[in-house]
């Protein structure tokens, strides 16, 4: 069996082992699988309405993913991007709001706002680990709850003690009413266009320029670059800017498209602790990523059908899900077991 047979394999074994143990766990609740998945399903394509959520809310799944993926691929775990699309979208929601400009210029600006706030949010651990050593984890763990009460006091400040901003301009939103005619108004918007662009960058970054082959190569040892003449402490630092950037991105996604301003957060959105299981699910790869955000953004928008249809709670969905990651995170021993597999079918001949 060759390599990429198993790769593809692995995540699609774990996907269904999830699913028969998330039916075992409705059975036991005294739940209808057979009917919990139906609502699942009709929750993801039952409707125009749906699939445009689904689609929606797939958009910062890919970019969270994106985010995830890319410091993995360089040998970093960027947990920080949760707070860095935070700044993203607070960014977005204040240049969308606060200018006002022709949308050829507006629009572009608010993005470039907020990929450049998640940079720079994750350019401070990238910093410290790149001049002090200082463990990446630690630092955008701690940055995120800084990235969340920053954003709160900042909401305040430019709203007069209120609790969100004010709506942005046309000019720089993502909505489109040929989407709304089109979903039945569902909130589907121009940024998942943005997210495959976005999945085709971060390929051709890591796969077709020198700067890609050098970033992952210190991921993979940092002294036989250094050794190689490749400066460790810029690579280190330029992926997680850029890795910040992704994140920051997926913010504008709601600032700019789903929810078109910002409101005072009582806790984190997670989207960004999201996109860990997403780039698991992805295999760190840009399509994997892509496939792992659509797969993650159906089970979470389909499984609000649940409650409604087949009156299964919406935590089973949850409990599913983390079953789906369990087996992901798993694939070691899967990978194991199909190895076994395909040396008994040699032998067998």
């Amino acid at each position: 069996m060759s390599k990429r047979v198993v790769n593809i394999l692995v995540p699609l074994i774990s996907i269904v082992l999830g699913l028969i143990i998330g039916a075992i766990v409705m059975l036991i609740s005294g739940f209808n699988p057979v009917d919990g998945y139906i609502a699942l399903w009709n929750g993801v394509f039952g409707s125009s309405y749906n699939m445009g959520e689904t689609v929606r809310q797939i958009t910062p799944y890919v970019f969270a993913g994106l985010a995830v993926a890319f410091a993995f691929r360089t040998g970093l775990f960027n947990i920080g991007v949760e707070g860095q699309l935070i700044v993203g979208w607070l960014a977005a929601a204040y240049v969308g709001s606060a200018f006002d400009l022709p949308k050829i210029i507006h629009l572009p600006l608010a993005l470039l706002a907020a990929a450049a706030a998640g940079a720079l949010w994750a350019f401070i651990p990238g910093l410290l680990k790149a001049k002090l050593q200082v463990h990446e984890v630690i630092v955008t763990i701690m940055m995120n709850y800084i990235a969340l009460h920053v954003a709160n006091a900042t909401i305040s400040a430019l709203s007069d003690g209120g609790d969100k901003t004010e709506k942005i301009h046309d000019s720089a939103s993502l909505r489109s009413p040929f989407f709304e005619s089109l979903t039945d108004y569902s909130r589907l918007h121009w940024g998942f266009l943005i997210a495959l662009i976005a999945v085709l960058i971060m390929w051709f970054i890591l796969e077709k320029t020198t700067q890609g082959y050098e970033l992952k190569s210190v991921g993979f040892n940092q002294n036989a670059s250094e050794y190689a003449g490749m400066n460790v402490s810029k690579n280190i630092i330029l992926a997680m800017v850029i890795s910040g950037a992704f994140a920051g991105l997926g913010g504008a996604m709601e600032g700019l498209g789903t929810f078109g301003n910002i409101t005072k957060m009582t806790g984190f959105t997670g989207i960004g602790f999201d996109g860990i299981a997403v780039a698991l699910l992805g295999a760190n790869q840009p399509f994997g990523v892509l496939l792992g955000a659509i797969l993650f953004g159906g089970l979470k928008n389909g499984g609000l059908n649940m409650p409604n249809e087949a009156g299964i709670p919406v935590e089973i969905v949850s409990i599913v899900i983390a079953l789906i990651i369990f087996f992901v995170a798993s694939g070691y021993i899967i990978r194991v077991g199909l190895d076994r597999l395909s040396k008994k079918k040699k032998e067998g001949k």
